[in-house]
């Protein structure tokens, strides 16, 4: 049986994935996907699903997601085939009926970018109702690769997302912001709040994105306050373990070779 992981578990194997880890989780295509609500904040509705990777180890157990992507950073192919991989699951598997939120890491698109064929880009486009969610980082060439992702997405009708806005150690690109149609704030602006200049700053650039006709998502609520603080601030839908019990698991393992 496939252990399930969320965000807020500790990683049940050590931070740093080994090769002999890696390769098997790749050769056995051991992923599952968590989908977890979107929730509208007047209604109450779920609106769409975010499909979160998850990795497996051989004995069924939960590797925490980030180690294995930044493991995976190192070899760009691999880091296109797992994302090409887990996106095909991640489709396969999607509510029906609902909008669908994925992640998607500029790295991964950058290396078939210059190609005459997009892989990634045509799988992704034949799906109703998708968002891709722009993943940014503190280096300065991620935000290149952001830019030309959105330009390239938008292009093609897909909709945007920038994900995790005010993240510790991100950044914000100005020009995709103004290519995306979700803004969603990262879980640590409900601790920041509570500083006047952060809550300014966040009121501000929840105002921006509305004016510009943008959605907005709040992650990380957790708790009843958590909610209040969502409403307080007018943001248009929630998402987070206040709403654990709707979320969707998908665990999947095959040999592929």
């Amino acid at each position: 049986m496939f252990a399930p992981i969320s965000d807020r578990q500790a990683a049940i194997h050590p931070v740093r994935i080994a090769p002999t880890v890696l390769i098997d989780l790749m050769r056995a295509q051991r992923y599952g996907v968590e989908y977890q609500p979107i929730v509208a904040l007047r209604s109450g509705e779920i609106v769409a699903y975010e499909a979160l990777a998850r990795f497996y180890a051989a004995d069924g157990q939960a590797l925490a997601p980030k180690p294995v992507f930044d493991a995976l950073h190192h070899s760009p192919l691999s880091l296109y085939q797992v994302e090409f991989d887990m996106k095909r699951l991640q489709l396969e598997h999607a509510p029906a009926g609902e909008a669908l939120f994925v992640n998607l890491d500029p790295d991964a698109y950058a290396v078939t970018a210059d190609e005459p064929e997009e892989p990634l880009l045509n799988l992704l486009r034949q799906r109703a109702g998708l968002v891709v969610e722009i993943i940014e980082n503190s280096d300065v060439s991620d935000a290149h690769l952001s830019q030309r992702l959105a330009h390239s997405f938008a292009a093609h009708g897909i909709r945007l997302a920038l994900d995790d806005i005010g993240a510790p150690n991100s950044m914000i690109s100005l020009e995709v912001m103004m290519e995306v149609d979700w803004f969603k704030f990262d879980r640590s602006w409900l601790a920041r709040a509570r500083d006047s200049k952060s809550r300014a700053a966040l009121v501000h650039l929840i105002a921006f994105a509305q004016e510009c006709g943008c959605r907005v998502i709040l992650e990380g609520i957790e708790r009843q306050e958590d909610l209040e603080l969502a409403q307080a601030l007018g943001v248009d839908c929630v998402q987070g373990f206040l709403y654990r019990k709707q979320f969707r698991s998908v665990a999947k393992a095959r040999c592929a070779w």
